[in-house]
């Protein structure tokens, strides 16, 4: 018979356009077959009141974190400065950092909540104000596949997500990086932007300079689904490659529109040819 100790779990409605439904998340400290006694048991009771049942199996507490889904992409690594003024988000921040635990940042493209995010550590409270507001600085700490949201977290404002942590290979090809990096030096210098990376080119990876290599949203997002550097590296070749000869092509009419009015130095067509 299970203890309080060996399983912990939380309960809450759904509303559905068909019916009600019942859904269960156990936190299950220990993989005993007994589990299944349980899980029938609140099946017979749900099914006798003409409720659906959903459960849940999270073998980890770590599977299940706060979520805060935002319109961005956070890659390992990288350091991100948010400003928090919604209550529920506020309430996340306090426990996060006060229990010093991560939560997760689900990217959300077009209304929609994606599956892959970003986990994030804060690092830094920078500031908080009268009312509550506050400034905080966050640093990627891995990728997570959302495998469940939960909306409503008992005696939270903020949900949650039940996900999978996913391996990552940070190492990859040498001189596919150089390539990548003199591309995108090249793009900064036809854009006349200028991008200090703040590290040595050796230590550069993907992560380092995808968010300057011009990708929209949902290419940061598709880079994000790939685990390995060598994958992301050729990613950002072939994406440069595409948009470099459309960077020169606006530098070049950008050129023409500035010789509009001035004196130009033209060679005349020689009609002896």
């Amino acid at each position: 018979m299970y203890t309080d100790e060996d399983i912990k779990f939380i309960t809450g409605s759904l509303n559905t356009n068909t019916s009600a439904s019942f859904y269960i998340i156990f936190f299950v400290k220990n993989n005993q077959s007994e589990q299944l006694n349980i899980i029938r048991f609140f099946h017979y009771c749900c099914q006798s009141s003409r409720l659906q049942l959903k459960t849940i199996f999270v073998y980890n507490m770590t599977n299940f974190i706060p979520v805060f889904p935002l319109g961005i992409v956070v890659y390992p690594g990288e350091t991100v400065n948010l400003h928090i003024f919604e209550e529920r988000y506020k309430q996340l921040i306090t426990e996060c950092f006060g229990e010093k635990k991560a939560f997760g940042i689900p990217c959300v493209i077009k209304e929609h909540i994606g599956e892959l995010g970003a986990l994030v550590n804060i690092t830094e409270i920078v500031e908080v104000y009268e009312d509550g507001r506050m400034d905080i600085r966050v640093e990627g700490a891995g990728i997570f596949r959302v495998l469940e949201i939960v909306k409503q977290v008992p005696d939270k404002l903020f949900s949650g997500a039940i996900v999978n942590h996913l391996k990552n290979e940070m190492s990859g090809k040498n001189n596919l990086m150089k390539y990548v990096l003199a591309s995108v030096r090249e793009l900064h210098r036809l854009l006349k932007v200028s991008k200090d990376f703040k590290k040595t080119d050796e230590t550069l990876i993907s992560y380092h300079i995808a968010h300057h290599a011009g990708l929209t949203l949902e290419e940061e997002y598709e880079l994000l689904g790939l685990l390995r550097e060598d994958q992301r590296l050729e990613y950002l070749k072939r994406h440069l490659q595409k948009i470099l000869p459309m960077a020169l092509g606006i530098e070049t009419l950008k050129d023409k529109i500035q010789l509009n009015g001035h004196f130009r130095e033209l060679k005349g067509f020689n009609l002896d040819i």
